[in-house]
């Protein structure tokens, strides 16, 4: 351990603070009804992300600095846009809300509770 370890930046202090996203990757259309079922013992969110978007990297990043939820409290899923749109189109379809990215959908007791896009999208909403 050299003299310039003990010294942290800025930087370094703000990534110990985030804690790490539980994301589970939401890649193939059966698990909606899954998700569904398990919005019925927890909160659910859905996050919509178009991963060629700076708006919706940026959007990414603050939320991901805000989370601060237990798995035992919520379930978290990504959905890649690009590579999963007609995941996005069952979505819209399936909860009754327009497309939009980047979205944030929260499901509670199998129902759409809340939807949020662009800034409106924030951790609370699933709290």
């Amino acid at each position: 351990m050299g003299f310039f370890d003990k010294f942290k930046s800025s930087r370094d202090i703000a990534k110990e603070e985030i804690k790490e996203v539980p994301w589970k990757l939401l890649s193939d259309v059966s698990q909606l009804d899954k998700i569904l079922e398990e919005s019925k013992s927890k909160p659910v969110g859905i996050f919509k992300h178009s991963t060629r978007c700076g708006i919706s990297k940026m959007v990414l990043r603050g939320f991901e600095r805000e989370y601060d939820l237990d798995d035992e409290k919520a379930s978290i899923y990504m959905l890649d846009l690009l590579n999963y749109r007609s995941i996005s189109n069952e979505i819209a379809a399936k909860f009754q809300v327009f497309h939009e990215s980047p979205q944030f959908i929260v499901l509670e007791n199998g129902q759409t509770k809340n939807h949020a896009s662009h800034q409106s999208i924030s951790v609370d909403q699933l709290k």
